[in-house]
């Protein structure tokens, strides 16, 4: 419960200190620039959890970035049109190796999308992040739910909170872990500290042409919290 008070006084205050740490970073240049993407997974699985039934899902995302910032849009959807996903985000990185993003996620849509009353379909979260460097190698993510529709069963913010640690194991490969840190029955399911995420990430260029190569990668990875497997196959474009 300790840990759980200081998670809803840090959240509160995450916006101030994403400005704070900002205003130490200089500006390095100042032209922008637009990117766009999508990948196409055989199924959708999100921090180990499943989304949706198992199917293919095209995860579009648009994206402008400027002086170390960049906001976006993330999107999925399945082929049968029973599953979307949209979501807005703003990233800062306060270096090479260190991020911090703030998320709109909405995955609900039983109400309108703009309806950000009580009882919003939408949930927003500050994330904390490592990239790691060649002296320490490892990544890490802080990754909390402050407000919106992550609720408890009190009908009260549960402050989901979920934290992963990365580690490469060759070029091309990582492994990962991941866990939910508190009660969270509708995001991540659990009631406590559990592990949900765990697993093997292989990537590999594939070579179609001399000028082009298609980016796949492979997720082997289980999910110990709800007794569950994956395996998914995804394409970058």
């Amino acid at each position: 419960m300790i840990m759980k008070k200081l998670i809803r006084k840090i959240s509160k205050s995450s916006l101030a200190l994403v400005f704070t740490f900002a205003s130490t970073v200089p500006v390095v240049s100042a032209q922008g620039f637009f990117n766009t993407g999508v990948d196409i997974v055989s199924s959708y699985v999100w921090r180990g959890v499943a989304q949706g039934s198992n199917e293919p899902n095209i995860q579009p995302s648009a994206s402008y970035t400027i002086c170390g910032l960049s906001i976006g849009a993330w999107g999925s959807g399945n082929l049968s049109g029973s599953l979307k996903e949209f979501d807005i985000y703003a990233t800062y990185a306060l270096s090479s190796k260190i991020s911090v993003t703030l998320t709109d996620y909405n995955w609900i849509f039983s109400k309108g999308y703009f309806d950000y009353a009580d009882g919003t379909d939408h949930i927003y979260e500050a994330t904390l992040a490592y990239n790691g460097d060649e002296s320490l190698p490892i990544s890490a993510s802080w990754n909390t739910m402050f407000a919106g529709a992550d609720k408890n069963a009190d009908g009260d913010n549960a402050y989901s909170t979920y934290v992963e640690l990365g580690y490469p194991i060759s070029s091309n490969a990582k492994i990962f872990c991941g866990a939910s840190l508190f009660d969270s029955p509708s995001v991540y399911g659990t009631s406590g500290f559990d592990v949900t995420n765990i697993g093997l990430k292989v990537t590999k260029n594939i070579e179609i042409s001399d000028k082009f190569s298609l980016p796949v990668y492979g997720i082997a990875g289980f999910n110990p919290s709800a007794n569950d497997a994956f395996l998914v196959v995804g394409i970058t474009l």
